[in-house]
C-alpha cells in the first residue's frame, strides 16, 4: 500500500481486495479469453484470479518515475516537476520515462497482439496513454482520463 501523497509508477506494491475485484471482474468479462498483464504485483495479482497462466509483459508496466519513485510530491523539486508541466508527454523524471515513450512501449504491446480479444490487467497511466492515442487527445488534455483499480474499460481497436 502506497501512502497518499507519494509519487509511484514501478514501486512493486500489492494489490488491495484482490478476489472481490477479480470475482467482479470475471462476472464481466467473456470467458476464455487470453490475458496479458504488467508484471508488477498489483496487476499481476489480479491476472492470476483471471486467468490460470496470465502472459506477463513488460511492456504493461506502470510509467518509470525514475529518482520520483517513492518520494512525496511535495519534496520533488519544484523545478523538475514545472517542466513536466510545460511538456506533460515529453518530459521524463531522472533517470525515468517520459508519457510518450510509455505509450510507445504500451502500443508495441497491442500491436503484437495476435488475437482479435484479449484482456489486458494494467495501470491506469498505460490505459489513460493508450485511450489518448486513439482518441486523439493531445497530452495537456490526457489527465482528463481516469481510471480506478480494478475498473473494466473496453476498447475496440479493430484495424
Amino acid at each position: 500500500m502506497i501512502n497518499a501523497g507519494v509519487c509511484y509508477g514501478r514501486h512493486d506494491c500489492q494489490a488491495e481486495d484482490v478476489l472481490s475485484v477479480a470475482a467482479a471482474l470475471l462476472r464481466e468479462l467473456p470467458s476464455g479469453l487470453p490475458v496479458w498483464s504488467s508484471p508488477l504485483r498489483r496487476c499481476r495479482a489480479l491476472a492470476e484470479q483471471l486467468h490460470a497462466r496470465p502472459i506477463i509483459d513488460e511492456r504493461l508496466a506502470e510509467m518509470d518515475f525514475g529518482r520520483w519513485e517513492g518520494r512525496r510530491w511535495d519534496d520533488i523539486p519544484r523545478a523538475e516537476l514545472d517542466a513536466w508541466a510545460a511538456d506533460v508527454a515529453g518530459y521524463a523524471p531522472p533517470d525515468g520515462e517520459s508519457p510518450r515513450q510509455l505509450q510507445q512501449r504500451a502500443l508495441g504491446l497491442v500491436d503484437s497482439l495476435a488475437v482479435p480479444e484479449a484482456v489486458i490487467v494494467t495501470h491506469a497511466g498505460v490505459i489513460r496513454t493508450l485511450l489518448a492515442h486513439w482518441q486523439g487527445l493531445p497530452p495537456e488534455r490526457w489527465t482528463e482520463l481516469n481510471f480506478a483499480y480494478g475498473s473494466c474499460t473496453v476498447i475496440d481497436i479493430s484495424r
